[in-house]
């Protein structure tokens, strides 16, 4: 598996358990529709939540959540809608990112943003 891959893969896993310390109930993971992926689908009590991983190795560029681009958004919405469509699920809905400075095995530092973007805040 190529390395950014590995260190994508190593973040979602890390962004699952930490959600779900947190009581987040796991629905999906890298959950595809069309050109989208949603990396994680959780519910938080009755709010469903679309959630993106950022993972780096470094944050010398910028945290890894300045890379949740405009673009990525939209792309994340219309995932969310397809979803919920297909799911017919009914209640409120929340996109948050995961950002994950993964530095080595045993140095990481990770950050839960709620509420991270809303449709059409662009």
């Amino acid at each position: 598996m190529a390395k950014h891959l590995d260190l994508g893969s190593r973040g979602e896993q890390l962004a699952k358990e930490l959600l779900e310390a947190k009581g987040y109930v796991l629905l999906e993971t890298n959950w595809r529709y069309r050109r989208s992926e949603v990396d994680l689908i959780v519910k938080d009590g009755v709010i469903l939540v679309f959630v993106e991983v950022k993972t780096r190795t470094t944050a010398y560029f910028g945290s890894p959540e300045t890379f949740v681009t405009p673009q990525k958004e939209k792309l994340l919405v219309r995932a969310a809608h397809a979803y919920m469509q297909q799911s017919e699920h009914e209640w409120e809905i929340r996109f948050d990112v995961v950002s994950i400075v993964w530095e080595s095995e045993e140095k990481y530092t990770a950050a839960h943003l709620e509420d991270a973007f809303w449709p059409g805040s662009w």
